[in-house]
């Protein structure tokens, strides 16, 4: 089974930059897209019958904002739109697919904002997605793809030292990324790939990208149970059209 997760940073600008091309080509069983900025209503056709796929939204409320979808060749047995937070569920940021032998989660998480405004509002969302994975594990295994927004460790980010009091590497943060981990997760890029300047996010200004001056933000995460099954875990980093690249993940599923 092919996974893609990507941060498409506005799926109207994406479709324009070829996103459905980019579905077609890859042929992946799974794609996980984050930060869609619209709602289905709003776009083209083409969007919401993509081949052989099925679309699951879970949309902000707030247009021209935050928002993740699903595309699968098979239907889930169940789906479910937030988890359980009303504030957060109203910016569409976390979507929960039911299929036979595990639980997919396409999650987009709180950004912590430029001056730290919403990092009480991050450390509390971490928390309740910890005990709604905790609680859901129960019954499945767990495979969840999304943009963290946060670089967990020092080689996942090219300038550490200047970034320890900014959203997305934080103390706060990264302490909340380790914890999460310990309860029995696996990052699963890290299996494969233990050197830093692997990043996954380049901001579009200093031509950051060229220089690859980047963060590592994006995760395909499994729990423990589903390990076993895990195949590869690798970045897109030459596929353009975001500030993100995508990320995949191969499973021994049918």
């Amino acid at each position: 089974m092919r996974l893609v997760s990507w941060n498409i940073n506005g799926i109207k600008s994406s479709y324009k930059k070829g996103l459905i091309d980019f579905i077609l080509e890859q042929n992946a069983d799974i794609y996980c897209f984050q930060e869609t900025k619209s709602h289905p209503e709003d776009l083209p056709e083409d969007l919401k019958k993509v081949n052989n796929y099925h679309d699951y939204w879970a949309n902000a409320e707030k247009k021209g904002y935050s928002g993740v979808v699903v595309y699968s060749k098979s239907k889930p047995i169940s789906t479910k739109i937030g988890f359980g937070v009303e504030k957060f569920d109203q910016e569409g940021r976390v979507l929960t697919l039911e299929f036979d032998s595990f639980y997919l989660l396409n999650v987009y998480f709180v950004n912590a904002g430029r001056n730290l405004e919403r990092l009480e509002d991050k450390i509390y969302f971490n928390k309740e997605f910890l005990k709604y994975c905790q609680d859901l594990r129960q019954k499945k295994p767990l495979i969840i793809g999304g943009d963290f927004n946060v670089a967990h460790e020092e080689k996942d980010i090219a300038n550490p030292d200047s970034n320890k009091n900014n959203a997305g590497f934080t103390m706060e943060e990264r302490e909340w990324f380790s914890e999460f981990l310990s309860k029995g997760y696996i990052d699963t890029f890290r299996e494969f790939e233990s050197e830093g300047e692997k990043y996954t996010y380049w901001t579009y200004r200093y031509n950051a990208r060229e220089k690859n001056i980047g963060w590592r933000i994006d995760y395909w995460i499994l729990s423990d149970e589903i390990k076993l099954k895990l195949e590869n875990s690798y970045r897109q980093e030459d596929v353009m059209g975001s500030d993100h690249c995508p990320i995949v993940l191969i499973m021994d599923l049918e």
